[in-house]
């Protein structure tokens, strides 16, 4: 601290003191400052990614992997563009991250300028907080209530519009102040005891564990135990219990089996820790009913009772009341909850093949379980083959799951990377569908410049599955969802990488075994059966005649 510096280096500094490692990009002229001072800053670490898609995808799942936030960056309208989506994904994931967007210079403000957009406002609907910084004295301040912001409360993304005139002004270094961690709450000794005693009381109490759980896993165990309360898994997030556990119930995911709600269902008690209850868990907020109890543990106190109303809503940290109220519990609640978990089991059991032309995707999750560590980190792209991967793989060990909950495209690449950098020591595989590989799989590329060694999976059937089976179940016909064929394993070695085809049973564990301990970047290309469009159901029997 002293002295002075180009607000734009200052900024940087704020970002690293504050726990920042990584800023992932696609460079532009509009933060020049930003870029040299990432660069050069002996904690933080500069990559450059091929699209601005894939770097906010990146940053998003670096920081949810590590509770720690990543910046994504772009220059101005046209990248800043580019960028939102991985932004959206990080509002709806609850994914701390801290965007900084190049603009257009002070001066040129509001005249419509090269590239010229209104970031600030641009941004507003999906992030936490978005401003534009017009002094350079000020910028450190503003980054540090950035982290701040992005840090507190529910996590999310906030945003920076920075004017590239102001990033190379040169300002005193005051050294901004940074908080001395996040805020904590706690529940109040009133509602730890109402919540003890509803629970003892209770005949069937069920959890429903959000992501505001994952770094509460073991409180939640303990919690869940000492109360005898069977756990739920909210949306893409199977990682936050271990599914072996006799009390986990299974996934609340997209068509979710009747034999896993019917302990939901049935309960006269949910607890809901650290989830926002979205559209796909609640199962189109339909579960719970609002004539169930419902006690909803969350640090933001605009999710409780936001989608279903609550008997008692308790605004704390999430570990801190579940430990709080194991520590009221008795010394021993006992429920049976074998048959729910059972049928858990039972429905992730990878069956035989089902398939005619093509690999069944349920082999390839199958052969997976038999080739990868059990505490590997799988980072799933959107599709219909997560279907197959959310129900035969099982999380039993912590931050082992890394997916959009918005369903964003594109995803598993570019996610792989950033999971990688944020856990070296892992195993990180990307699994994909050939559509949302083809929106991002030229990251490869970058995962290659970088040395991370990931592996990607691809389940190809040449179309956008999940469209098709809307478009044969509600039209009888598909429009627009077919893919050409690809050599993606060639695509794969023309980037640096390793790439195999698998087109028969026989070839899949000797490919995947061959990729897995592979030291570079691996690709596995699986040819699978298209008519196979979800564990139960085949497309060529959705399609309605007409």
């Amino acid at each position: 601290m002293g002295g002075r510096a180009k607000a734009g280096h200052l900024a940087v500094d704020v970002l690293a003191r504050a726990g920042v490692r990584r800023f992932y990009t696609v460079p532009g002229e509009s933060f020049l400052e930003v870029l040299d001072a990432a660069e050069r800053h002996p904690e933080t670490t500069l990559v450059s990614a091929r699209h601005e898609s894939g770097a906010s995808f990146m940053a998003e799942a670096d920081a949810k992997l590590t509770g720690v936030p990543a910046v994504a960056m772009a220059t101005r309208g046209v990248g800043a563009s580019n960028l939102a989506i991985g932004v959206h994904t990080a509002m709806q994931d609850s994914t701390p991250m801290v965007v900084l967007l190049g603009q257009v210079e002070t001066d040129f403000l509001d005249r419509e300028a090269f590239q010229e957009v209104d970031l600030t406002a641009f941004y507003a609907p999906i992030t936490k907080w978005s401003t534009t910084v017009h002094r350079a004295d000020r910028l450190p301040e503003l980054v540090a209530r950035a982290v701040r912001v992005s840090t507190s409360g529910r996590p999310g993304p906030v945003v920076l519009a920075l004017p590239a005139d102001v990033l190379g002004e040169e300002v005193a270094d005051e050294g901004a102040r940074l908080s001395g961690g996040r805020p904590r709450s706690a529940p109040d000794p009133e509602d730890v005891e109402h919540v003890a005693r509803r629970l003892v009381g209770a005949k069937r109490p069920v959890v429903v564990a959000g992501g505001g759980a994952r770094h509460a896993r073991e409180a939640l165990v303990r919690f869940a135990e000492a109360f005898g309360a069977g756990v739920y898994a909210a949306f893409r997030r199977q990682d936050v219990f271990p599914n072996e556990h006799p009390l986990y119930l299974g996934h609340l995911t997209l068509a979710t089996s009747a034999e896993t709600l019917k302990a939901l269902e049935e309960a006269d008690l949910v607890i809901v820790a650290g989830c926002r209850l979205s559209e796909v868990t609640s199962q189109g907020y339909s579960l719970p009913r609002q004539d169930q109890a419902v006690i909803q543990v969350d640090l933001d106190p605009g999710t409780v009772g936001a989608t279903v109303p609550v008997e008692r809503g308790i605004v704390s940290d999430v570990r801190t009341a579940l430990e709080a109220f194991a520590n009221r519990a008795p010394k021993a609640v006992g429920r049976d909850w074998t048959a729910a978990h059972g049928a858990y089991l039972a429905f992730s059991e990878v069956p035989g093949s089902r398939s005619e032309a093509g690999i069944d995707p349920a082999e390839i999750v199958g052969a997976l379980r038999g080739v990868l560590p059990a505490d590997s980190v799988l980072v799933n792209d959107a599709g219909n083959f997560s279907v197959f991967l959310h129900r035969y793989w099982r999380h039993n060990h912590p931050r082992t799951q890394v997916a959009a909950a918005n369903g964003a495209m594109g995803y598993g690449v570019p996610g792989a990377v950033g999971a990688k950098l944020a856990a070296p020591d892992r195993s990180v595989v990307a699994l994909c569908g050939d559509g949302g590989f083809l929106m991002s799989g030229q990251e490869i590329e970058t995962a290659v410049r970088y040395g991370v060694g990931i592996t990607v999976v691809v389940f190809r059937n040449g179309m956008h599955g999940t469209i098709a089976m809307h478009q044969a179940r509600d039209v009888g016909r598909t429009a627009g969802s077919g893919i050409g064929p690809v050599d993606l394993a060639g695509f794969a070695r023309s980037l640096g990488a390793e790439g195999y085809t698998v087109t028969a049973p026989g070839d899949l564990v000797p490919a995947l075994r061959d990729a897995a301990a592979h030291e570079g970047v691996s690709l596995v290309d699986v040819v699978t059966d298209p008519d196979l469009i979800t564990p139960t159901s085949r497309l060529s029997e959705l399609a309605q005649p007409g």
